[in-house]
């Protein structure tokens, strides 16, 4: 339940306003700001990254996946998997372009920086806008709840079941479209910026409840120890419709750029092979469950939420 009466519109519109500005204009401490002048191009995207040195890779700030760390360094997850698969492809040097995260799709699409290496969710409405490469894990969800989860909730279904229940989820993410698609009501979401003001939230009784993968939340509260909040259990993946709502991410180019996902998901299929994938990624809290074997083919293709 809200401690005020926080409409999801007008949430939205004062929450929002402002990221978006910052996401797609204003640079973090150790990331460049943008410069028009890079964007766009012909020819192969390889070829241009070779030739002028260095891959903008575009973020949101979000721990385990892509964040800036305390030297100022762009790191997580999708950011080092990406960064040694661009090195073995012949590109060594990183520039960090921040976004929030409804502003990755439209940043990319605007020329703003070359990949999303944000651990973005693939679905079949995404893969209508962009490219993906083929997914590096694949995560259950979770709720983030007070600790005790008082008002027991361990699936979107006992959210349904509750009228009274405000689910928190971050604007842009799929995790509002799963939500309503199993049956959450509108009017029992808030939608917040980011992660962190989604964790604020619950704690501060906006919302009941905050939905993200297990990896984020599980992330997320490693540096909160005395958040007084915890993680449902056990993790789940909703069904929509008959349909698991994998919670796979991969990396994403712009529609036409078909030459650049082949080269990385070779070399993605290579790190799994060779088994070099998941000692990348265990530093950020991943384990052998999350690795998949999962297509963005199918993925894309599939009646997903």
């Amino acid at each position: 339940m809200l401690a005020a009466n926080v409409t999801r519109r007008n949430f939205i519109r004062g929450a929002t306003g402002g990221l978006l500005a910052v996401g797609l204009g204003v640079g973090v401490a150790g990331c460049s700001s943008i410069d028009l002048s890079t964007a766009g191009g012909g020819g192969d995207l390889l070829d241009q990254l070779r030739d002028r040195g260095n891959v903008r890779m575009g973020f949101a700030n979000e721990t385990p996946f892509a964040y800036i760390d305390s030297e100022g360094d762009l790191t997580g997850q999708a950011a080092e998997v990406g960064k040694e698969i661009f090195r073995r492809l012949g590109v060594d040097s990183f520039v960090p372009k921040l976004a929030d995260f409804s502003s990755l799709i439209p940043g990319l699409n605007a020329g703003l920086f070359d990949v999303i290496s944000a651990g973005m969710y693939i679905t079949p409405a995404r893969c209508e806008q962009i490219l993906f490469t083929n997914p590096d894990y694949n995560a259950p969800y979770a709720f983030l709840v007070p600790e005790g989860n008082p008002l027991g909730l361990t699936t979107l279904e006992d959210v349904v079941a509750n009228p009274d229940v405000v689910l928190g989820v971050i604007v842009g993410g799929v995790e509002e479209s799963v939500a309503t698609g199993v049956g959450v009501p509108s009017d029992q979401i808030v939608v917040f910026p980011d992660q962190v003001s989604g964790i604020d939230g619950v704690a501060a009784g906006r919302a009941d409840a905050f939905l993200l993968s297990t990896l984020s939340l599980r992330s997320a509260l490693g540096g909160r120890p005395d958040s007084g909040l915890e993680l449902s259990e056990p993790p789940f993946i909703p069904t929509v419709d008959g349909v698991d709502q994998n919670g796979a991410g991969g990396f994403g180019f712009r529609l036409g750029e078909a030459n650049i996902v082949e080269s990385f998901n070779s070399e993605l299929a290579t790190l799994k092979s060779e088994g070099l994938l998941l000692p990348i990624v265990e530093p950020f809290g991943f384990t052998e469950d999350e690795m998949t074997d999962l297509t963005a083919e199918e993925l894309c293709q599939a009646p997903l939420a």
